[in-house]
């Protein structure tokens, strides 16, 4: 058996999801697509799933937390060092639409990362990127990011709350909140919001990113809409990985350049005025062979870190001992429940450590980072 205080040291990485992910067979329990029909068999239509408990049989060993946070810090080059390089705001801004796109990544059918339990920390650097995540609302699931480069003037504050909803044949889940990404240098911020995802059952199971994707820039006054697309119901028309789209001057609404490709393979950006074509985004050279996370700083580990939260879940989970997998679980589970009970009982009310969060009716989530700057990590990516 492994001691309460044992757990806390144990910090377990996992390879993040790149472009050969949704083929990983390794993760995948056997006859999923049967599994997940009878996980949904006694559920309604329309029913939100955001309190929907999973077996840990159908759990990426991952948190949301670092799935987030992934799209963010794992990558094979320095796109958003491009963003903040360019020489004329036409050219930051279509840096920025590449690098949006290279956060959506492959998601495996039938598998779901764990929901984040509340305070839950993911805190990663890469390079002199340093990322910050926090688990800032469990019910409904929250999650706030602030990202930062000190010595590029970098920043990034994102807002996530995902609403997964069943639809008989399908689950879609909105990613709501707001994300910025801030060039400071240029005094820009670029506003964006996601598409969202769509799991497909039958006839043929799917799981894409669909809808559209805005991103704007106040200052400069440049917008983009995008629209990602997915194939018929019986899979025999369309793209389940297109995205087209355009930029344009939104005070005079004139086009600039016009968006076409697929997010998992190369996008092209078309110069109205010129016709000339460039590639802006392969998804091969960002997102292929990803490397995971490793540890540099031990005793700098918080206990409230991702990987330490669910590090002994996660090793069961790749090791198929669905048995141990199912007590974890439980475990971490339960343990939140009792803090829950322990803060009722002194009428106490959990606020973030990191953040300062607001919430609305009109406006719904928002939050903003306490500190100015993310701290360098325990945890790092190397840079390719």
């Amino acid at each position: 058996m492994v001691s309460e205080e044992d757990k806390t040291r144990i910090v377990f990485f996992t390879k993040p999801l790149s472009l050969e992910s949704e083929t990983n067979a390794d993760l995948k329990a056997p006859n999923i697509l049967k599994r997940v029909l009878s996980l949904f068999r006694n559920v309604r239509p329309g029913s939100d799933l955001s309190r929907f408990q999973l077996s840990p049989l159908f759990n990426t060993p991952k948190s949301h937390l670092q799935c987030f946070g992934e799209s963010v810090y794992c990558i094979n080059n320095d796109m958003l060092g491009s963003c903040n390089n360019g020489e004329t705001p036409k050219d930051r801004f279509t840096a920025v639409v590449s690098w949006s796109i290279s956060t959506l990544r492959p998601v495996i059918f039938g598998m779901a990362p764990f929901n984040p339990i509340l305070g839950e920390t993911h805190h990663v650097s890469r390079g002199n990127l340093n990322v910050l995540l926090e688990q800032i609302s469990h019910h409904p699931p929250v999650t706030a990011l602030h990202a930062t480069d000190e010595k590029s003037n970098v920043e990034m504050i994102w807002c996530q709350h995902p609403s997964p909803k069943f639809y008989g044949t399908s689950v879609e889940a909105e990613v709501h909140g707001k994300r910025e990404l801030k060039l400071l240098n240029h005094g820009e911020t670029y506003e964006m919001n996601s598409p969202k995802l769509v799991i497909k059952f039958l006839p043929l199971p799917s799981v894409n990113w669909v809808g559209e994707h805005r991103i704007r820039c106040q200052k400069t006054g440049l917008e983009a809409e995008l629209h990602y697309g997915s194939s018929s119901y019986f899979g025999l028309r369309g793209n389940p990985r297109s995205v087209k789209g355009k930029i344009f001057d939104s005070s005079s609404l004139k086009l600039l350049y016009e968006i076409d490709g697929q997010w998992d393979r190369t996008v092209k950006l078309k110069d109205v005025s010129s016709g000339k074509e460039t590639v802006i985004y392969n998804a091969k050279e960002a997102i292929l062979g990803l490397k995971a996370p490793v540890l540099t700083d031990p005793k700098g580990v918080w206990p409230s870190e991702s990987v330490v939260i669910w590090g002994l879940l996660s090793q069961a989970i790749l090791n198929k001992d669905w048995g141990r997998a199912r007590e974890e679980k439980t475990q971490v589970e339960e343990k939140q429940r009792e803090l829950t009970r322990q803060r009722e009982s002194r009428g106490e009310t959990w606020a973030p450590k990191h953040f300062f969060v607001k919430y609305s009716k009109e406006v719904g989530w928002d939050c903003s980072p306490i500190h100015k700057w993310v701290s360098p990590a325990p945890i790092s990516v190397s840079i390719s």
